[in-house]
Order: structure tokens, then C-alpha cells, then sequence
């Protein structure tokens, strides 16, 4: 059944919403496929979710081509399976947690993991019954702090989760590998551009981890990637090159200076080189130092820990890269109060003198791995105004480990070439990673192998954002006009626009428009039929721009020389045909070809006629 303007739920907006930053969110408001509930929290309304349906179509497609079955669970979960894997309190504010009369404790599923394991367990015993790959396409719920972007970064959001289990690893990276070519073809489908990077595996736990980002300017993630040798990863999962261990003997021994009102690295900066020339010539800069940051960090459990953190003074720390490492603890900011809570620590003059366990401070002390043994800094020496000159790391300190927090720049060295890196930014649109073990232990699920012995069940873990897929398509297919839909997501295959403002001033044109519409229906196409009466000629073409169907057919002033035209959203083209050749032009645009002539025959036999005879 053909969708009428004229009686469709929906509504355009020639405004930006005043809360969309994004041309996703701006764009999927102002044509009508989605309207907000409350931050993070989105209706699909009946266009959208149309479009909803053909990432869903798209995603079952290829799952189920891989052998994936699908089933689906519930999203009202009780507390037990997440308290067993350690996640009821490791997602800390970011699960909606609820209670029943009971007082019984559940949540709303953010993930399902636990869910998935135990059905495994429950009804497989034995080897025999793997290899395994379960689905579900299920709305999901995370407590966002800072919804934003629509239904990029939403609240309520719709996943595919899928799972693999298998006996050992090399069914396991046969799993993986199923599924990285099933969800290429997924987004290749889906029609934005994307690129695959290397990253980290999060609160999920295990170890390969893959990102399918879709590339966007005003994305969430930044990655980076070589184009000498191909490498690219989310800067939360690069690793830095760690240099050679530098000898240290004859190095002049570590020696404390007067550097008053230098609390910062750039005032420090200029005080050595004003007081302490370097004995080589060259001048001081701020790689030459090392800073000690320090932050707290926030378990589930809610106890706090203070935690250092020394870089090269010419970096930042990034804190997304450092929250990724300290999963699931949180980090907060040091503040005044800890300072005064740790009074060995004198602010701005930080040394590594008095942290990590030997230190009096007591407090962690972590170390990029850039510092290596035999590296010589500048750094604070824990006394009001002064600070270390040839401070050794090796000799003259130690740390408890090393940390990747330090910033990740445009230049730097490619860990896998030693080219220079370059940088972008993109949406994270799915992620595949092998769990392991990790939850097939908490949750015990084990079968019989061939030895009748039993053995861990090994996972891998694979999502991809159904919704978010809305979203980061049409931050890849947009223009000034509206939304530009693949031929594959669209909500319909052809917006048919009769031009006339009624039907008794222009019977003719709404007359063949309702022709039209039935004969491309009877062709096997779905139509959106613009029949609005009293509505001008160039509000419907603003709209049929903004809603984005890729072919979009107008019935007009040119009927009276027996032809309408054809226009492609994507490239902007018109064509007229002659009414009579209409319908078998409209199917070869669509189809590109294929079964056009088919199509047409099969209306033909219906009896619709064409709109022309």
C-alpha cells in the first residue's frame, strides 16, 4: 500500500531543532523519521522506522548467511548472572537498575553477554554441539551522562549483539574471521565509507578487538592510521614504539636546582634555559621534562584511589586513552581536598622522589613508556621552587608500570612502519573482539570434549549499532537540500510528487499521479505519493529534497507535452519520459536494470494498464 502525503504521520521542519548539533540529528528531525521523547530517548516515526527495518534486513541478511541464528532475549534482566560476571557493579551509573515489588533487583539490558552464555549452557553439553553463533537484534539501555547527537549517542538504542562458542582457539578465529567478512559486507551495504582499526575490548573484557568506524568529521572517535603501511587504530588502542634502553653510565649525577614560580612546564621551560644552559648547545624544551599528573580514580565499588602518572612534559594526557586503561574504574580529577588528604605532595613540584610503593607518598606511580631506563629529565623534586636536572630513570627512580595515557599526535611513529601517523575521526558503528573466557568461567559453562573431559567454553563477541547505522548514514550521504538515502535504506523506492495544488484546478495531474502510483506498486515498488492538496508546488519539492528517496518522480505542467520527469536525488540529474514509458523507465532506475521489463509485464497482467494509454 502506497504512502500518501496527504495522510502520512508525519511532519517537516524548515528549522534545525535548537538541541541538534549534528547533521544527523538535525536532518532525521526535520524530515520526520524521528522525534524526541527526552534526552537520549527518541520515537521512530513510521518513515523512520522503515528505514530502521532495512539496516535490520541488511544485518540479518549476512548473519544468517554466516550460519548465525537468531533468537531474542529479554530486556528486563534479573541482578544474579551480571553479579556472578562482576558487571552489576563494574557498570557502576551506567545501567538503568530497577526493583520489583519484591524488592527483587533487575536491570535494562545494556548488553548480553551473561544472557547468552547461560543459554548455551542450559542446552548444550558436549563439543559435538559447537561451533556456535547465536544473534539477536535487541533495544539496549545505557544511563548516558551526556546524550547527544540524536540517536548517535542515545539512552535507548537498537543493537545486534552476536556471540560465537567454540572448543578451542583455532575455532575461535574461525569464528572471528566469519563474522569480520560478514559485517564488511554489512557496511558495505549499508553505503557510507568506513575504515576497520585496531582497539580496545572495554568493560567486555578479552582480547582481538576491532572497530568498524564509520568516517565522519564530528565523530566521537579518533583513529589513526599509516598510509605507508595500512595500520590504523583508535588512538584509546595504540601502542607507542618503546625506544631502546639508553646506557647510563658517566651521566652526571642527578642534582636539584632553584626554579622559582615555574609550576608550569612552559615556565620551567624558560627558566632553564635563562639559568641552566645545556652543556650540547641546544636549547631546553618541553620534551626534555617529565610531568607527574595526578588523578583519582573511582571503582565500582566506590572506594577511591590516587594515581600518578608520569609523561614527557610536551604531552597531555587523553582521557579517553587513560579511561580505556582503567576500565572499569572511573577517573575524576585531583583536587584540593586530595592534595590535603596527601600532604607529602607539593603542588606543582611533584617528583618522582616520593611515589610509587617506595615512595612516601605511597601513591601508584605509572610511567609512559617512552621513559624508559637510562632516559634523563627534568622533573620536580617535591620542594617549593625546585626541581631534578639528570634525573635517571633506572637509576635515579623507578615507577610500578607503565600506562598508556599520553596524547597521540599527527607525526608520530608508526608502531607497526615507523612512518608518521595521520589522524581522523569517525563513529563507531560495530565491534568485534574475542572475549575468551572470561564470562564461560564466571557463568561455567563447559562441555564434554572428545575425551570426555570438560572444557571451558571459549567466545567471541560481535555489535553492530542498528540505530546509530541511521544516524552515520546520513552523516555520510547528506548535501544542503536534506538527506541523500541509499538505494538500499530508503524508506521507499520512488517519492511520486503531483505538483497541482488541487484536484479541481489540475484533475489531470492528480489523476495520473494516482495511476502512477498504482501501476508502480503492481511493478513491485513501494511509493511515497505526494497527493497533498493545497500545499505549492515548491513546498513538495523542498520536501521531497529533504526526505531524501533516491528517485523521486514529478507529475506536473509537462503532462500537457505527455511526459513527466525523473530526477535522481543522488546526483541531482532530471530526465522527462514520455507518461506511456513512465513506469518501465522508473523500475530500471530503481533496480538499475534488472527485471524492469518483468515488472512491467506483471503490471501489465494485473490489468493496471499504463498511465499514458
Amino acid at each position: 500500500m502506497a504512502l500518501r502525503m496527504s495522510s502520512l504521520f508525519l511532519r517537516t521542519l524548515r528549522e534545525n531543532p535548537a538541541d541538534a548539533e549534528v547533521p544527523s540529528h538535525q536532518l532525521l528531525v526535520r524530515a520526520g523519521y524521528i522525534r524526541r521523547v527526552s534526552p537520549g530517548i527518541y520515537t521512530w516515526l513510521p518513515m523512520g522506522l522503515r528505514v530502521l527495518r532495512n539496516v535490520e534486513k541488511i544485518v540479518r541478511d549476512e548473519m544468517d548467511a554466516i550460519g548465525a541464528q537468531e533468537l531474542l532475549f529479554p530486556a528486563l534482566l534479573p541482578k544474579a548472572p551480571y553479579e556472578a560476571s562482576g558487571r552489576w557493579e563494574e557498570y557502576g551509573d551506567n545501567i538503568f537498575r530497577l526493583k520489583d515489588r519484591k524488592d527483587d533487583d533487575y536491570l535494562l539490558g545494556p548488553t548480553h553477554e551473561e544472557m547468552f552464555t547461560l543459554a548455551v549452557k542450559d542446552l548444550f553439553s558436549s563439543y559435538k554441539d559447537l561451533p556456535l553463533a547465536i544473534y539477536q537484534i535487541q533495544t539496549k539501555y545505557r544511563d548516558e551522562a551526556r546524550p547527544r547527537a540524536g540517536v548517535l549517542r542515545g539512552r535507548e538504542f537498537v543493537m545486534k549483539d552476536s556471540y560465537s562458542f567454540d572448543i578451542d582457539e583455532a575455532g575461535l578465529d574461525k569464528s572471528y574471521q566469519l563474522h569480520r567478512d560478514a559485517y564488511i559486507r554489512i557496511f558495505d551495504r549499508l553505503g557510507f565509507h568506513y575504515v576497520i582499526v585496531q582497539a580496545m575490548a572495554g568493560a567486555m573484557g578479552g582480547s582481538k578487538s576491532e572497530e568498524f568506524l564509520a568516517t565522519a568529521e564530528n565523530g566521537e572517535d579518533t583513529y589513526v592510521h599509516c598510509p605507508h603501511c595500512g595500520y590504523a587504530a583508535n588512538v584509546e588502542a595504540v601502542r607507542v614504539p618503546v625506544p631502546e634502553a639508553v646506557p647510563f653510565e658517566g651521566t652526571p649525577g642527578a642534582h636539584a636546582e632553584s626554579t622559582p614560580d615555574t609550576p608550569t612546564i612552559e615556565t620551567l621551560v624558560a627558566h632553564l634555559n635563562e639559568h641552566f644552559p645545556r652543556s650540547d648547545g641546544r636549547e631546553w624544551v618541553a620534551a626534555d621534562t617529565l610531568k607527574n599528573v595526578l588523578v583519582t580514580l573511582v571503582h565500582p565499588d566506590g572506594t577511591r584511589e590516587p594515581l600518578a602518572i608520569g609523561i614527557p612534559g610536551d604531552r597531555e594526557i587523553d582521557e579517553k586513552r587513560l579511561g580505556a586503561q582503567v576500565e572499569p574504574a572511573s577517573v575524576e580529577p585531583f583536587e584540593e581536598k586530595d592534595f590535603a588528604a596527601n600532604p607529602t605532595l607539593v603542588k606543582g613540584y611533584i617528583g618522582p622522589n616520593v611515589l610509587g610503593s617506595e615512595g612516601t607518598s605511597g601513591i601508584r606511580y605509572l610511567l609512559d613508556p617512552r621513559v624508559v631506563d637510562g632516559t634523563r629529565w627534568v622533573t620536580g623534586a617535591n620542594w617549593e621552587g625546585q626541581h631534578f636536572i639528570d634525573l635517571v630513570k633506572g637509576r635515579d627512580f623507578e615507577a610500578d608500570g607503565v600506562i598508556e595515557a599520553a596524547d597521540v599526535r599527527v607525526g608520530d611513529a608508526c608502531p607497526s612502519c615507523g612512518h608518521a601517523l595521520e589522524s581522523a575521526r569517525g563513529i563507531e558503528m560495530g565491534h568485534i573482539f574475542q572475549l575468551g573466557t572470561k564470562y564461560a568461567e564466571a557463568l561455567d559453562l563447559k562441555v564434554l570434549d572428545q575425551n570426555g573431559k570438560l572444557q571451558t567454553v571459549i567466545m567471541g563477541s560481535y555489535g553492530v549499532g542498528v540505530s546509530r547505522a541511521v544516524a552515520a548514514v546520513v552523516e555520510g550521504n547528506h548535501d544542503d537540500l536534506g538527506i541523500v538515502w541509499p538505494r538500499e535504506l530508503s524508506p521507499v523506492d520512488v517519492h511520486l510528487v503531483a505538483t497541482g495544488k488541487d484536484v479541481t484546478r489540475d484533475p489531470e495531474v492528480f489523476e495520473t499521479g494516482e495511476q502512477l502510483t498504482r501501476e508502480l506498486e503492481a511493478a513491485g515498488l513501494s511509493v511515497l505519493y505526494d497527493d497533498r492538496q493545497k500545499v505549492s508546488p515548491g513546498v513538495k519539492f523542498k520536501d521531497s529534497e529533504l526526505i531524501g528517496v533516491p528517485t523521486i518522480v514529478v507529475v506536473g505542467k509537462s503532462l500537457e507535452n505527455g511526459v513527466i520527469e525523473i530526477k535522481d536525488r543522488r546526483s541531482g540529474e532530471r530526465r522527462e519520459v514520455a507518461v506511456g514509458d513512465a513506469v518501465a523507465e522508473i523500475v530500471r532506475e530503481v533496480r538499475g536494470g534488472a527485471g524492469a521489463k518483468e515488472a512491467v509485464d506483471t503490471a501489465n497482467a494485473e490489468g493496471t494498464g499504463s498511465a499514458g494509454s
